[in-house]
């Protein structure tokens, strides 16, 4: 079926069919046809994340155990149930 035929069916179809087929279009467009932007970007390692290391600095979080064991009393007090 040539271009020409189809725009021709296109505009004979009422305005919700041709709706559904503009719909139907962008779905398959977003399906097959790969984006740019997901083309271009690049995977990076998660060592190499900014947030990986930010907390380096703290010197209240250089023992974890006793920076949980700390906002856990904190938190919950000494409870013994």
């Amino acid at each position: 079926m040539k271009q020409e035929e189809l725009w021709r069916q296109l505009a004979t179809l009422p305005p919700e069919a041709q709706q559904q087929v503009i719909d139907f279009i962008a779905f398959l467009h977003a399906r097959y046809v790969p984006s740019g932007a997901s083309q271009t970007a690049k995977r990076t390692t998660l060592a190499r994340e900014p947030f990986i290391g930010m907390w380096r600095e703290r010197k209240d979080l250089q023992d974890s155990h006793a920076w949980v064991r700390s906002v856990r009393e904190r938190e919950w007090g000494n409870r013994r149930d």
